[in-house]
């Protein structure tokens, strides 16, 4: 007999469930990959020949409406990739989306379920090769990588399809009820509660984290039961085109449609994901990237849910510390992570311009400025720490940026060109800490590409809190950050947060959440709404057909009569 993907998966689905309702952190793959030969990857020697293989070649995916090929990635690092990718009719692809969910709708949950599961265990043995993919394309170091696309990825979209499998079977497949009557005996009733997807999902990929930011909106759209168009950046499609080919063999191997999911790849400058976007037919769309398209996503996909995640200006506000050192190694790290283009990498440190209160005694702005830059440097001077944190710039953007930022004020550490132990044609840079005062908010409300922050000088802790509700509220971010020794100040930030609509993080120097560089996968932004906003229930009720009495014998005395 036949084992289905559910039945396949049923244990570990289970405990990701009890781990979700119990709000526990269960990391499955990751555990799984420090076992060595237990993980079911494969070998990096191995993933590097497969990787090998895939460039200067066309990339198969079988979809229709194919119009031309595509060629519009480059490696920082100086490898070739010109791979060609099938230049698909967006037309075409919504109308096999469309024609595919009716039979994915039917399916249910157990079998979206299991399926998910098992794209995900496929995409575990293939840790390394995705991780290459993400590295050639995005320009971050092979570490940095390994954790967005490997085991850390994987858990933490095996989050998502829990959290939607739970949600899924919280609707109730039979309703039965009485319906009061006036002087009659209640009418019985009964109905049944559907889940109705929402329709085809569009997921516009991102350009420096495609699958850390691009499988939980996939994995959650397709256990709700919603085909899935994947849209990738052109700078970084493999990593999306290696996901959804896994993706389409699992759907074929399970007797589903494959063009449940499917490659829409664009030339750079076509409008392909705005067209995508505002289809009438695709009703969900998943971005997480700088605010400006998030902003024009929700003005103009009305049709659509739009659940656009904003990288925005990340916030620190420094009042005081019991742990200067910590502090200041804490940041320089944050600031030197993936040549910040982390999701939790700090734009604007909002410091009293009076200085602050450490264990160290009283620091000015100054001094933690010059600590900072010194911090950073340390860091930096061993090569090989230097191939394992920074990434390689790719864009172009991010090199202008540096010059622009670096006219704004006085430099407190300047960016310079380091140089990669094994890449030398990599371009590397430290990242460019600049000081303000806090006049000059038309320079750091803007949201920069890159390793560029802001030391800004604020009249007091409460005015850098004032800053922090009005810029985060305006401009959005991923992240805010706070020190303090002060449990006053601390609630007062709490407050700020939840005012601005950020994620927090307390007196912690090197422990940053929400990105593929924390100690532990976190689910994306939205809460349940992120899973519930994918589906509708639908009912149908009707009056409950009177169970069939048992015939009446008449009595032997009057038979014959």
């Amino acid at each position: 007999m036949r084992v289905g993907p559910y039945e396949r998966h049923r244990e570990l689905l289970q405990q990701a469930v009890r781990a979700v309702t119990a709000g526990e952190c269960w990391a499955p793959f990751t555990r799984a990959g420090r076992g060595g030969t237990d993980a079911g990857m494969r070998s990096a020697r191995t993933a590097e020949k497969v990787f090998g293989s895939l460039l200067g070649r066309a990339f198969e995916l079988g979809q229709p409406g194919e119009l031309g090929r595509v060629r519009t990635e480059s490696s920082p690092y100086g490898v070739a990739m010109d791979i060609g990718y099938a230049r698909c009719d967006p037309a075409v692809l919504v109308a096999v989306a469309g024609r595919a969910m009716a039979g994915w709708r039917a399916a249910g949950p157990y079998e979206r379920a299991g399926v998910a599961v098992e794209i995900l265990r496929r995409l575990n043995t293939r840790s390394h090769e995705l991780a290459l993919a993400v590295h050639h394309t995005t320009g971050r170091s092979f570490a940095a990588a390994f954790r967005a696309a490997g085991p850390p990825g994987q858990d933490r979209a095996l989050e998502v399809v829990a959290r939607a499998f739970a949600e899924s079977e919280r609707v109730p497949a039979d309703l039965h009820w009485e319906s009061p009557r006036r002087s009659k005996e209640p009418l019985a009733m009964a109905g049944t509660c559907s889940l109705a997807p929402r329709g085809v999902s569009l997921l516009v990929g991102c350009p420096e984290h495609p699958t850390w930011n691009g499988w939980p909106g996939l994995f959650a759209s397709l256990v709700t039961g919603n085909p899935v168009i994947v849209a990738p950046h052109p700078r970084s499609v493999l990593p999306l085109a290696i996901t959804v080919r896994i993706a389409r063999q699992v759907l074929a191997e399970a007797g589903h449609d494959p063009d449940l999911v499917t490659l829409a790849v664009a030339l750079p400058g076509e409008p392909l994901r705005e067209r995508l976007a505002t289809d009438p037919a695709v009703r969900i769309v998943d971005f997480t990237g700088p605010a400006p398209f998030a902003d024009w996503l929700e003005q103009h996909a009305r049709q659509a849910a739009v659940f656009a995640h904003r990288t925005g200006l990340n916030t620190v506000v420094v009042d005081s510390t019991e742990d200067y050192r910590a502090l200041v190694r804490g940041l320089a790290l944050s600031l030197c992570r993936c040549s910040g283009t982390v999701r939790t990498t700090p734009q604007n440190l909002l410091v009293p311009a009076a200085g602050i209160a450490t264990d160290e005694g009283h620091k000015t702005l100054r001094d933690l400025g010059a600590d900072l830059g010194e911090a950073v440097d340390r860091l930096l001077g061993h090569p090989a720490r230097v191939a394992r944190l920074l990434g390689a710039i790719v864009d172009d953007e991010v090199r202008t940026g540096l010059t622009r930022a670096a006219r704004h004020g006085a430099v407190v550490h300047a960016s310079g060109t380091l140089h990669h132990p094994d890449r030398p044609g990599a371009d590397l840079r430290s990242p460019l800490v600049v000081r303000l005062g806090a006049g000059d908010e038309r320079v750091y409300v803007r949201e920069w590409p890159g390793p560029v922050s802001f030391l800004v000088g604020t009249d007091s802790t409460s005015h850098s809190l004032e800053i922090f509700r009005r810029t985060v509220g305006r401009h959005s971010a991923l992240f805010a950050a706070v020190h303090s020794t002060d449990p006053l100040v601390l609630a007062a930030t709490e407050a700020a947060a939840l005012d601005a609509g950020v994620h927090l993080v307390e007196n912690l120097a090197d422990d940053l959440p929400a990105d593929p560089s924390s100690a532990a996968p976190e689910p994306p932004g939205g809460g349940a709404h992120f899973v519930t906003g994918r589906f509708r229930v639908v009912r149908s009720r009707g009056r409950l057909a009177p169970a069939e009495r048992p015939p009446v014998h008449a009595p032997e005395e009057l038979v014959g009569a």
